[in-house]
């Protein structure tokens, strides 16, 4: 039986006092200030460590600190020679501090303040940059993350992640404090601003509406995610901008060189999948233990593995006839519905989907890369083009060996994958979809995962875009290059950015703008579409389009082997001051009179116990009546989950104590209960009932959903239709007339249905729903149901 554990509630003096965050959002581009003030109330010197998540996308590109009244701004150096700079400063009893980016990992940062005196006061301030998405509404998302779940270390490896030794604190009782104040700036109207954050109402300080500013309501503790969401009007318009280049940066390079940003929403053809569309679709799902924590924080919202497991109903329902597909769990190890995938069918589709609902989160740890090896080795359907979707917490260890993994096989599959929870690794979930040719989604607070979840379905039925190529139209002396490898994969209702540095002078005194025509091919259609751009560089302060762009590159150079793509990516991080695995800031207070004395005490920072933590349901796995605990551990859910009583202190536990786990003690639902929990409500019950064909039989299920009998619906068939086109009918018209909040969940399953309806019951299809209307009471129109 895998191991779980608690971590002791450290009750060590803090010297962080509070974290102040000061955001400029312009656009699709965050511009981010983090200052951390600290304060020794200690008789010794201290050295604080602080362990923080930050999005894999941001660039860091600037530490400094006010220590004694003194300003110090780091240098960015090798890893290796920032870390022996901090730790001789350190010996000498200077004051000096710190900032790298973990090794396996690039959402995980740590930030070192040592030799910080009695009484001694500092301020650390960190600058990031980072471009936004859109989410499926059209808001664009910023978050400032401060979940940060224990990572699993992988079996083979040492076990010393840095992740499980951070103290934690139940929430609210963090002895720092978070403020945050946003400016919003934007050629378009800002609309809105929501948030699960308490925030002030938001200050239009332009009469345009195009400049904002809003802040955290007081007293905000940093235990959760802080997100968000802002609405802009016209939000699908493209846009460029081209900044100049670093003052005394050298001529030619990225860094002294105008930089251009250009945001498109390339508006491609719509694309209905076939009833027979071809693909292999495999689910690689999250099992692991944590996967039982609730994704909302509250005891009322669904476990991350019910949520995962009535998404995979949905998907179930979605595919496409004649497709192939299978289903892998993993955790401690994997298994796999079937040796290989198979074909789509009724019979398949109902046995898949007993099996989905027992399935439970009971796998121990979270080992991925073992599945995605397993995966990669499985003989490729001919004809059918391989999708894989991904479902994960994120909390691994080897984050770095496992994008590798995917990359290596990116030219043979695409790569969808979703966060689930807060604290879910930015790394790993952007970093596999980007190095495979998909797309990632994140799942936190009461958001239902089957809607992203099945919008990325849609995406992987589509025809991918293909032939994408840049033309450009400059003056003469002027040439652009593309820093990267430029899109790979572009869906649609996707923002694309794209980087470029433009190189030589500018000859032509006539020309004012230049222009790029993007041409892709999509469904054997070539299509171009033309953006222009004005040709005068503008100052942006602190560079955030070159930023972004040095951020762009190091990723795709860090995750190459070839040695030269390594030094490549250490010149890139040195000259742009852009943080990488190779690379970290220092300063060191070169003006302290006098060394300290005094033997220097570490103080690790403390994170939050993540929301729903302890509020998951007890798996089934984990209705035992003994189990080990092993100290020191992870806060991570593992396999069973970890508990505590409403108001009680966290236990602590020696190493391989055993405790009595029983069902009594732990006031846990008794089998017969945690089986009602887990009912199916009225609109799952009635997916479940759909054929693999798109068609719902008629019979006793369907009649119990509608409210009705079998024999009333069967006595108002209309003529010369079959039982199953009026069921089917009925099925889709209680869709519209009940479950429309859901509607983005169901679309593909109605697809599914009107197709079949069309080749059954297509000359009765308007009588159908006339009918069914005035059974059920209901009005839906023949063109909501596209007819």
């Amino acid at each position: 039986m895998p191991e779980c554990g608690l971590i002791t509630c450290s009750q060590k003096p803090v010297p962080l006092r509070g974290i102040s965050v000061d955001v400029v959002v312009r656009g699709f581009v965050a511009d981010v200030v983090s200052e951390l003030r600290y304060q020794n109330e200690e008789k010794s010197p201290v050295e604080a460590v602080f362990v923080f998540p930050l999005d894999d996308e941001a660039a860091v590109y600037a530490f400094e600190g006010l220590i004694g009244g003194t300003r110090i701004e780091a240098r960015i150096l090798e890893k290796k020679k920032a870390e022996q700079e901090y730790e001789d400063a350190l010996a000498e009893g200077r004051e000096a501090f710190l900032l790298e980016r973990q090794k396996e990992t690039s959402d995980i940062f740590s930030c070192s303040l040592g030799n910080l005196p009695p009484g001694g006061e500092a301020t650390l301030k960190l600058r990031y940059v980072q471009a936004l998405a859109p989410e499926a509404d059209g808001a664009v998302r910023f978050v400032l993350p401060a979940v940060l779940n224990p990572r699993y270390d992988p079996q083979e490896s040492a076990g010393k992640g840095i992740t499980k030794l951070i103290p934690r604190r139940s929430k609210g009782q963090l002895p720092y404090s978070l403020s945050l104040r946003a400016t919003l700036e934007s050629p378009y109207a800002i609309n809105r601003v929501e948030s699960k954050c308490t925030l002030t109402p938001l200050n239009y300080v332009a009469q345009d509406r195009t400049n904002a500013q809003i802040s955290l309501a007081e007293g905000h503790q940093f235990d959760r995610d802080v997100e968000l969401l802002i609405y802009y009007e016209e939000i699908h318009k493209p846009s460029a901008l081209l900044e100049m280049g670093k003052t005394g940066a050298a001529s030619g390079s990225l860094m002294g060189d105008p930089a251009l940003l250009l945001t498109l929403y390339p508006s491609l053809p719509p694309s209905k999948p076939a009833l027979n569309a071809a693909g292999e679709f495999i689910f690689l799902l999250d099992r692991s233990g944590s996967m039982g924590c609730n994704i909302g924080g509250g005891p009322n919202s669904p476990t991350r593995i019910q949520s995962a497991k009535e998404t995979l109903i949905l998907l179930l329902k979605s595919l496409p006839l004649g497709c192939y597909f299978n289903i892998y769990g993993f955790g401690s190890h994997y298994e796999s519905f079937y040796p290989k995938s198979i074909e789509y069918t009724q019979q398949t589709m109902s046995e898949s989907l007993q099996r989905v609902k027992e399935l439970d989160a009971d796998f121990g740890g979270t080992e991925i890369l073992q599945p995605l090896q397993a995966i990669y080795r499985q003989p490729f359907q001919e004809g059918h083009p391989r999708q894989l979707l991904v479902f994960t917490d994120g909390e691994v260890g080897n984050t770095d060996q496992v994008i590798s993994e995917v990359r290596r096989h990116s030219s043979s599959h695409r790569c969808f994958s979703f966060g689930i929870g807060e604290g879910a690794s930015t790394a790993l979930v952007k970093g596999i979809a980007r190095a495979a040719g998909g797309s990632a989604e994140f799942i936190t607070g009461k958001e239902r995962m089957q809607a992203k979840v099945l919008q990325s379905l849609k995406r992987a039925l589509q025809p991918a875009v293909t032939g994408i190529s840049l033309h450009w139209d400059l003056p003469s002396g002027l040439e652009a290059k593309v820093v990267g490898s430029g899109p790979r994969v572009i869906f649609e209702g996707q923002r694309c950015l794209i980087y470029a540095q433009m190189c030589g002078q500018h000859q032509s005194s006539g020309a004012t703008e230049g222009s790029v025509e993007l041409q892709y091919t999509f469904q054997d259609q070539t299509i171009k579409e033309t953006m222009k751009f004005p040709l005068q560089a503008q100052e942006t302060g602190r560079l955030p389009v070159h930023l972004l762009a040095a951020q762009t590159l190091l990723q795709e150079l860090e995750g190459a082997d070839e040695e030269e793509k390594r030094r490549l990516a250490l010149e890139t991080s040195l000259s742009s001051g852009v943080v990488c695995s190779q690379t970290a800031y220092v300063g060191v207070n070169t003006e302290l009179g006098k060394p300290l004395q005094g033997a220097l005490v570490r103080r690790d920072i403390p994170l939050a116990l993540s929301q729903g933590f302890y509020s998951a349901p007890m798996p089934r796995a984990c209705f035992l009546k003994k189990c080990v605990l092993s100290a020191p551990a992870s806060m991570m859910c593992a396999s069973p989950p970890r508990f505590h009583s409403s108001g009680a202190a966290l236990m602590s536990f020696s190493a391989k104590t055993t405790v009595d786990l029983s069902p009594g003690l732990l006031g846990v639902q008794e089998d017969q209960e945690f089986d009602s929990m887990e009912k199916e409500s009225p609109y799952l019950s009635l997916v479940s009932l759909q054929n693999a064909d798109g068609s719902w039989p008629l019979g006793t299920g369907l009649a119990s959903i509608l409210g009705l009998s079998e024999a009333e619906i069967s006595s108002k068939t209309p003529a010369q239709v079959v039982p199953d086109a009026w069921a089917t009918v009925l099925a889709i018209l209680w869709l519209h007339s009940n479950a429309a909040e859901q509607m983005d969940e169901w679309q593909l399953l109605e697809a599914k249905a009107l197709r079949w309806l069309h080749a059954t019951a297509g000359p009765q299809l308007a009588e159908c729903v006339k009918a069914g209307n005035t059974l059920l009471g209901s009005s839906v129109s023949l063109q909501a149901l596209g007819l």
